[in-house]
């Protein structure tokens, strides 16, 4: 008889970081994530996106309603809170998922959308904009721009929202999109109230060598965002090298006169996540010019607990601070889930 053959182990924690990390983190991928296989590990597949990126979210809150609406090349959804807009139209805020920029769609982050919407008391429009390698490079940030026009142009008719109380936000590749808007703002005229930055990947020519952020080196065997695994994902959505220093797709190069007319922010980072100096590096560069950052650092945490926020502790306490700060940017009192 042959012997039973072993399940393959895809992604198992480096020994150099089970002493590093949340026990309940630890847990949480010994029971999925390990037996998988991730992006990078074998050929590309667009069915890849059948499934969310990063097992073990939570599962969304009831809002007032949730509606799709087609633009252009993509469409958004919108969540609207319960009961009755103030004078003037709801807040709002414009979300963009992660995923790499080759990963996720429009209800990869209902979750966080859906907390958002109801805890910080605001409409939500997530961008369900293109993805690589089908669309790479600037397809996202066509798409993003444009959403921020539709609200800002065409929401006060079509979403009762007041266009001068307008956030954006997002998480990983939806955090470099998101920053990235805020700077096509400040050149398009239009105001925005606050930014959220969730582990944002800011800068496209960061190096696995550690130059110039050592977290890249540093932290090169962190278990859901190995540098190898960023590196598929910023060439598949960028596969020319001549962009990446580009400040539409490194907003951390934005131009001086841009940076000084971007919003007050919140910035959160994984300290176990290779894009945590990038990320702490916008912050500071935003302080530079003035603004006002609120920054948090998740102890003994990697990448993509916001997430998993439906097991992880850690995951629940990023969105509570996430949607709190978005909350208190509009003048509202942070909600309970």
């Amino acid at each position: 008889m042959a012997a039973t053959q072993e399940r393959k182990q895809w992604q198992p924690i480096h020994p150099d970081f089970l002493p590093k990390l949340l026990p309940e983190y630890i847990e949480h991928h010994n029971n999925t994530t390990l037996w998988g296989p991730s992006v990078h590990q074998i050929p590309w597949d667009p069915s890849f996106r059948q499934n969310p990126p990063v097992a073990g979210g939570s599962t969304p809150l009831k809002v007032g309603s949730v509606q799709d609406y087609s633009l252009s090349k993509f469409k958004v959804r919108v969540f609207t809170p319960e009961g009755t807009a103030p004078d003037g139209g709801w807040p709002v805020f414009i979300y963009f998922h992660g995923g790499g920029w080759c990963l996720g769609n429009i209800d990869t982050e209902n979750a966080f959308s859906s907390n958002a919407c109801k805890r910080a008391d605001c409409v939500v429009v997530s961008v369900d904009y293109r993805l690589g390698p089908e669309d790479p490079y600037p397809a996202a940030v066509e798409d993003a721009e444009e959403a921020l026009k539709w609200v800002y142009h065409e929401g006060k008719e079509r979403l009762n929202i007041n266009p001068n109380k307008i956030a954006v936000g997002g998480s990983s590749s939806g955090g470099n999109l998101a920053a990235i808007v805020t700077h096509k703002a400040a050149l398009l005229n239009i105001p925005l109230v606050f930014q959220v930055l969730i582990v944002p990947v800011v800068d496209n020519t960061a190096s696995p060598s550690g130059e110039p952020y050592a977290s890249w080196r540093d932290l090169a065997n962190t278990p859901a965002l190995p540098p190898e695994k960023m590196m598929w994902f910023r060439t598949h959505y960028s596969p020319n090298e001549a962009d990446w220093k580009k400040w539409d797709s490194s907003p951390i190069f934005a131009p001086d006169e841009t940076f000084k007319k971007v919003p007050d922010a919140w910035v959160g980072v994984a300290e176990l996540d290779i894009l945590r100096d990038e990320g702490l590096a916008y912050a500071e560069k935003l302080k530079k010019f003035g603004h006002q950052v609120e920054i948090k650092i998740y102890k003994r945490a990697p990448h993509p607990i916001m997430a998993q926020d439906g097991v992880l502790q850690v995951g629940r306490q990023l969105v509570t601070d996430a949607v709190s700060a978005l909350a208190k940017a509009f003048g509202n009192t942070p909600k309970s889930p």
